[in-house]
């Protein structure tokens, strides 16, 4: 075997060594010759593209990936003069932290018959790979500390949230419930290590009837109740619990769009709330998730991964569908085939240096018992080529 160029090369003469093209992104895996030829050498997952060096296009993606062979990986192809196929080796997301939620599982309430039983849902997150999962809706999964945690150990799973709906735009008057409600939730994340509360906005539009509750946009006071209120329930619960409540813009709620996510942003204070950003809510309402995580990366305390059908999408918007029925459409897909593009998201949350957990919510509800495991399967795999 002849000397390997330098990592991160491309080569596309067997005498001469270029960089890739702008195009072709991260950093990429050694390229080395066999014989005469030239060849590449890849790791399981990871993904080759095959790109021409006078345009710098993409032509052709191959995300199968060939068994190791002495420890290199197989050679899986040669190539012409003239063009060169490289390695978007993933890049090491060693600060962002994988799992999943009953929301894979079509798990939306605490008790349905359409649902699959809690013990399936461990079973099953467990099986396809998954280390941390959320509580999901309280209830669901069991409320005692001491049961919830020999569950979770004997699969080695470990909680990353719990979560919690509110209706904080009401004003003063629905404090005392809502507070119920969430020590409930709350003391039970504690109990079960975790460091996160999900906080989403109570919906404007009935989930399983599609009857509108409210007007979907808020007044200056409804906003100033929601801000003040989160800001309470912020400082509340880290003194009560020790928690860190993360807002969770969600799709037919008053927290949705870019310009309702960037207004309540900058009217909260970021030591006592932060956002949750599901990637999958965000785009569904037209929002941008990279760029979003770039502009207030400081306020961005957690993710939920997600993708949604632009085709499945572009009919919901057109017909005015609410949520629940978009879902029952199959509005939210299984990557990668769907939108936003997932690996430039978890890049951009790398460089924020912090940890971050980036929990997969593939909305289901309701679906066949036998559907969610394989797909938690492929999107596992599918996240560890993109690094993660």
């Amino acid at each position: 075997m002849t000397d390997r160029p330098a990592h991160g090369t491309a080569v596309t003469a067997v005498t001469a060594v270029q960089e890739p093209p702008p195009s072709a992104g991260g950093p990429l895996v050694e390229l080395f010759f066999l014989g005469s030829e030239r060849h590449l050498h890849h790791p399981p997952g990871a993904e080759l593209v095959t790109l021409r060096h006078e345009s710098g296009q993409v032509h052709g993606v191959d995300t199968g990936g060939p068994p190791e062979a002495g420890g290199l990986g197989a050679p899986v192809a040669t190539f012409p003069e003239g063009e060169s196929r490289i390695m978007a080796q993933p890049t090491s997301l060693d600060r962002i932290r994988v799992g999943s939620a009953p929301d894979s599982w079509g798990v939306w309430f605490p008790d349905d018959p359409r649902q699959v039983p809690w013990e399936r849902f461990l079973d099953e997150v467990a099986e396809a790979g998954y280390d941390w999962i959320e509580l999901g809706p309280y209830g669901y999964l069991p409320t005692d500390p001491a049961r919830l945690t020999d569950e979770v150990a004997r699969r080695n799973l470990k909680v990353s949230a719990g979560t919690v709906f509110t209706g904080l735009h009401r004003g003063p008057a629905v404090w005392e419930e809502t507070w119920a409600h969430v020590g409930q939730v709350a003391a039970l994340t504690r109990a079960m290590g975790a460091r996160h509360l999900v906080v989403i906005p109570s919906f404007w539009r009935d989930d399983k009837t599609a009857e509108l509750l409210e007007p979907p946009e808020l007044t200056a006071e409804q906003w100033a109740h929601l801000t003040k209120g989160m800001e309470r329930l912020g400082h509340e619960v880290k003194e009560a619990y020790g928690l860190d409540i993360v807002v969770h813009p969600h799709a037919d709620t008053h927290i949705d769009t870019e310009e309702h996510v960037e207004r309540f942003l900058d009217s909260t204070d970021p030591d006592l709330v932060n956002l949750c950003l599901d990637t999958g809510h965000y785009a569904y309402c037209g929002g941008d998730s990279v760029k979003l995580i770039e502009t207030y990366g400081e306020r961005i305390g957690y993710l939920h991964l997600k993708q949604v059908d632009p085709d499945i999408l572009a009919e919901v918007v057109a017909g005015g569908v609410p949520f629940g029925p978009a879902v029952r459409r199959g509005v939210m897909c299984e990557p990668p085939s769907g939108v936003p593009a997932l690996g430039p998201v978890l890049e951009a949350a790398q460089r924020l240096g912090v940890e971050l957990f980036a929990i997969v919510e593939q909305d289901m509800y309701p679906c066949e018992p036998d559907r969610p495991l394989p797909i938690a399967v492929r999107t596992r795999r599918f996240l560890r080529s993109c690094g993660a």
